[in-house]
């Protein structure tokens, strides 16, 4: 991999993981007071509504962001300026479009669509939530042109402030709702006001960006850019395939939604309430899962427009090594936090949610195994994305969408199974788009990727790290136990010291196994200066 194509895709990467770090703690500060505040029966209101909200922000920008990172990287690397540019103009107009539909559906039929989810409490978070899909459409145009440039630094400040005031008016709003007697239907439409928020902080924050770094001056360029109609042509072309993808993952989540709250009550026996609180129980759980993907989200984003440019240069070879690099670093990041998250489920949801339903450890074990999975098929979407193979992610989604309904149908509605089933059809679900993604990579990419160099090593030390922080935890609890009066300080101090040394054993196992190398070092900002520092050859 030439020196400087690694260092612009895994510094854009940096930059933006930077950023999650920060967004991960807000998040946090948002998220787990915020499940306190509803309880498990209100966050699954709050959940109802994100779900709907996503699955139609999916429609509008899943596919086309990435399709304009990756026309304006296209365009910037064979130095057509006018064709950046007039790229952006049609992208910014589409997705203003798709935006303000989506917005109508959600701010017009809310009762409707809460309803048909089987949660019509749902209905006010669904209306305070529609402007949130213009306002994030928007944005994501400004965005996916910055990223198109090889320039994540717009994107990362831009997602700090948009989380940071949805968290400050979320948190406000549901605690104040709360407080003065109202409902947790009202209480969770108030919490997701912070979204709307957020999203419209982040757009003037990424206008005015563009507007002071990449305004329209006159070029002394003598590229023609394509007509306005041939540009929305391709990006149709290209952005509709991943947005079909993505979607059939967001319809089949929001199906799954609605077919397990049905499947508790009609075939498990489960009241309304009871339902509602297991499936609140189970996005607490879902919020935690996530973690590790929101790290990897960063290299997805960067590898999009790192692949494109080489491929447009048609250096292959330079291709294969970003794709096979970028999969063993994800398995590298991801592996551990899936590992940790399963062996410590326990302690994590006993301590972040003190009062939920007892069902939340064993559902955080189950999702921590998912969470890996969700990452490998990310990034190996991106890839394939990134390639020009558009068609695949789509076939892997829709087998794996299927596989999770098939499953979640018949555990679900066991009444000894009940909500651990929808779980169990998530790591079907993603298992089966990992394997067929990696077959579709070796393909149609030009040189196989090998897995036992991408895999072994991660999984090795992850193992080891894995029994290190379950032996620390259950000898530090114990100790603490009959030294801390309080249950939930005790719990809480263990499973820090459980974390902290399991972090560093997994430091220690990765140099000694030479999962991270000095090269894989050199291709992050000062990381020369770090593997020097940790002795990585």
């Amino acid at each position: 991999m030439s020196d400087s194509k690694g260092q612009n895709y895994l510094h854009g990467a940096a930059i933006l993981a930077a950023g999650v770090v920060i967004m991960k703690i807000l998040g946090a500060i948002y998220k787990i007071p915020l499940g306190n505040i509803l309880h498990d029966e209100g966050y699954a209101y709050f959940l109802v509504a994100y779900n709907i909200y996503n699955l139609l922000l999916t429609i509008a920008t899943a596919g086309f962001p990435v399709a304009l990172s990756r026309m304006i990287s296209e365009a910037n690397t064979l130095g057509r300026p006018m064709q950046v540019r007039r790229t952006f103009r049609v992208a910014l107009a589409t997705f203003a479009a798709l935006g303000a539909a989506a917005s109508v559906v959600m701010y017009l039929f809310p009762t409707e669509l809460a309803v048909s989810m089987g949660e019509p409490r749902a209905a006010q978070s669904i209306w305070a939530l529609s402007p949130a899909v213009l306002l994030v459409c928007l944005t994501s145009a400004y965005r996916g042109h910055a990223q198109g440039l090889n320039n994540m630094k717009p994107t990362t400040v831009g997602q700090v402030l948009e989380v940071l005031v949805k968290v400050i008016v979320g948190l406000v709003l549901a605690w104040y709702l709360t407080r003065a007697g109202k409902s947790l239907a009202i209480a969770s439409a108030g919490a997701v006001f912070g979204t709307v928020a957020g999203g419209l902080a982040a757009l003037i924050y990424m206008f005015a960006f563009k507007a002071r770094h990449y305004s329209d001056k006159p070029s002394a360029s003598a590229d023609r850019a394509d007509s306005s109609g041939a540009i929305f042509l391709r990006l149709m072309r290209i952005g509709i395939p991943i947005t079909l993808g993505a979607s059939v993952m967001s319809l089949i989540t929001l199906i799954d939604m609605k077919l397990v709250l049905e499947r508790l009550q009609t075939a498990a026996g489960f009241t309304q309430d009871l339902a509602s609180e297991l499936y609140g129980v189970y996005g607490k759980a879902m919020t935690l899962y996530n973690l590790p993907a929101a790290f990897v989200t960063p290299l997805t984003i960067s590898v999009v427009p790192a692949i494109s440019a080489c491929v447009a240069r048609k250096t292959y070879e330079d291709s294969c090594d970003i794709a096979e690099a970028s999969v063993r670093i994800t398995s590298v990041i991801a592996m551990p936090m899936a590992v940790g998250l399963s062996v410590l489920s326990y302690p994590i949801m006993k301590v972040l949610y003190s009062s939920s339903h007892d069902s939340g450890p064993t559902l955080l074990l189950l999702m921590g195994i998912a969470s890996f999975f969700v990452c490998l098929a990310l990034i190996t979407n991106a890839i394939l994305q990134a390639h020009g193979n558009e068609q695949y992610p789509v076939y892997s989604m829709i087998v794996g969408g299927l596989v999770k309904i098939g499953v979640n149908w018949v555990l679900v509605g066991n009444p000894d199974i009940n909500i651990y089933g929808a779980p169990i059809g998530t790591i079907c679900c993603y298992l089966a788009m990992c394997l067929m993604n990696l077959a579709f990579m070796c393909r149609c990419m030009e040189r196989r990727p090998s897995m036992a160099r991408i895999f072994a090593r991660p999984l090795l030390s992850s193992a080891l790290m894995g029994v290190a922080a379950w032996a620390v935890y259950e000898t530090v609890h114990g100790i603490a136990s009959g030294i801390i009066s309080s249950a939930w300080l005790g719990m809480a101090f263990s499973m820090l010291i459980a974390i902290g040394v399991a972090c560093l054993i997994y430091l220690v196992l990765i140099i000694v196994t030479r999962a991270v190398t000095l090269e894989d070092m050199k291709l992050i900002p000062r990381g020369e200066k770090l593997a020097k520092l940790l002795h990585i050859r």
